[in-house]
């Protein structure tokens, strides 16, 4: 019985991620992944903590995901289909799946934000257009 009893405290409810996956890119962008697909094998959401330097972006894509994005600091631009949208610090999006779209960062400083992925992101998922 008193083998039972620390088998079950030693169970916990709870993950802290002090290790996220620092997914490599070329680009200069910094892609912490807390949880997700690369981190921890969750296939249902992906949480990443993400810094795109000033002048960068990325090709459009049509992702089989939603992806909510939180704005910490800095400045984001979403084309979505053909429309330019800007967000700053503090302000939030979610763009549902099936959605063309392209992540840029046209500023002169860097932005941090949060990208928030239901199911996870995953490189199969995302459909990349060729630049």
């Amino acid at each position: 019985m008193f083998y039972i009893f620390i088998i079950m405290t030693m169970t916990k409810k709870y993950i802290i991620q002090n290790a996220p996956f620092i997914v490599p890119t070329t680009d200069g962008k910094l892609i912490e992944e807390h949880f997700g697909k690369a981190s921890d094998g969750n296939s249902q959401i992906s949480i990443a903590h993400m810094i795109a330097p000033p002048h960068w972006s990325e090709p459009f894509q049509t992702p089989e995901f939603d992806e909510y994005t939180y704005i910490i600091r800095g400045k984001k631009q979403f084309t979505i289909e053909d429309e330019k949208i800007i967000l700053k610090s503090g302000q939030s999006i979610k763009v549902k799946k099936n959605t063309r779209i392209q992540y840029a960062n046209p500023f002169d400083e860097a932005c941090e934000y949060l990208a928030i992925c239901l199911p996870a992101f995953s490189v199969e998922a995302v459909h990349r257009e060729d630049k």
